[in-house]
């Protein structure tokens, strides 16, 4: 997850949905000091399934990562902010883009996008087999 770390201060989105806001731990990190690229991703999985979760109205599973970029490093004490919104629903799936900001703990009020994903999440039943999302 190594990057140019002097990325340019950007505006946060207005056409998504805040979902998520955590800060990583010591614990979370690498060998080099940064955050763990699978910490970040399973952060990016839990704020990718909140706003499918309206429509499920049941049981969801990821099914797909398609496409995952880092683009800065993340550090211990970055306040991270998850956005999020649906570009794609279908009969039993639907897939979400997450866009990623760090708020750096020495820089507050700057932010910085550090990760932008693609997943699609399936409505499933009590058995595991793809359902049905109905529309309203």
């Amino acid at each position: 997850m190594s990057a140019n770390s002097s990325a340019p201060n950007v505006a946060l989105p207005t056409d998504k949905e805040l979902v998520l806001k955590v800060i990583p731990l010591p614990a979370d990190c690498n060998a080099n000091g940064d955050i763990f690229g699978g910490w970040v991703m399973a952060q990016v999985d839990l704020a990718g399934s909140v706003v499918p979760a309206r429509y499920v109205d049941g049981r969801m599973a990821t099914v797909a990562v398609n496409q995952f970029i880092f683009k800065q490093p993340v550090r211990v004490g970055d306040i991270l902010s998850f956005f999020a919104e649906v570009t794609r629903i279908g009969n039993t799936s639907i897939t979400v883009q997450v866009e990623v900001y760090a708020e750096r703990f020495r820089a507050q009020g700057q932010y910085v996008k550090v990760t932008e994903a693609s997943l699609t999440y399936v409505a499933i039943d009590e058995g595991g087999k793809p359902r049905p999302i109905r529309r309203n």
